[in-house]
């Protein structure tokens, strides 16, 4: 039977305190409701305050309200019942997420290298092993793309990325994939570190990281499982050093 709770008890919740003015009210509503939800003071089958409660305790908009509830719905810690209101699931638990923007630190970009690098080693073995001639062409053609989008003198980001899930993909298990997709371009961090270098200096890291792309894709070529994650380590780890590299030449650190 689902629980409501009265309005004395929203009071006690965490959520339900003055918000800060904008920016990221959302975000902020979000997250306290989150933790209120994961901690145990809204349990399994209890309603949220209405929207009205809400707007009251908190001083929020009507709209980002609406945007929170519709965020945990996503995330599937609540689900709405229409003309009833919204009810914490049975079985609530953390999404897992990694929040990135332009005001990452350093630690922060080169802690998602780390665990890209425990995830993209073993795809890239993967890969090897198990991907179709089919695959194989599709690794080929990113990497070709990527090499005309760098001598176009593009920072080919998105490229970059292109090649990386096209590996992740010819692993034959979707979870690489998706794990990649989740992270998007944030996998790919020198776009934001890097706009202050010279076109030249631009270009020569580009190739760098280009020769260990196709050291990479010749070990998935030619069937090496062992030669593509070795590779694959030697890429991920050598960009973790450029980029702390870079970033801290251009005040990122």
């Amino acid at each position: 039977m689902s629980r409501s709770l009265n309005k004395p008890a929203a009071e006690k919740l965490g959520a339900f305190r003055r918000l800060p003015v904008p920016p990221r009210l959302t975000a902020e509503l979000v997250a306290r409701l989150t933790a209120d939800i994961v901690d145990g003071r809204l349990a399994p089958g209890a309603r949220l305050p209405t929207e009205q409660e809400m707007i009251a305790a908190t001083g929020v908009s009507r709209t980002v309200v609406r945007e929170a509830v519709a965020h945990l719905r996503a995330e599937g810690l609540v689900i709405t019942r229409q003309g009833v209101g919204a009810f914490v699931t049975d079985n609530p638990r953390r999404p897992f997420r990694i929040d990135l923007d332009e005001a990452r630190t350093l630690r922060e970009v080169l802690d998602v290298m780390e665990l890209r690098t425990g995830v993209e080693v073993e795809a890239a073995g993967l890969a090897a092993e198990r991907a179709t001639s089919a695959q194989i062409a599709k690794i080929v053609m990113r990497l070709d793309t990527l090499e005309a989008a760098i001598r176009r003198g593009e920072s080919a980001v998105s490229e970059d990325f292109a090649l990386h899930c096209a590996i992740a993909e010819a692993t034959g298990n979707p979870q690489f994939t998706r794990f990649l997709e989740y992270l998007g371009r944030f996998v790919i961090p020198r776009n934001t570190i890097a706009g202050g270098s010279s076109p030249s200096a631009r270009r020569s890291y580009a190739e760098t990281f280009q020769k260990e792309h196709r050291q990479i894709v010749d070990a998935i070529r030619s069937r090496s499982p062992k030669q593509a994650s070795a590779a694959m380590r030697r890429h991920l780890m050598n960009s973790r050093k450029r980029y702390s590299k870079l970033a801290r030449l251009h005040g990122k650190a």
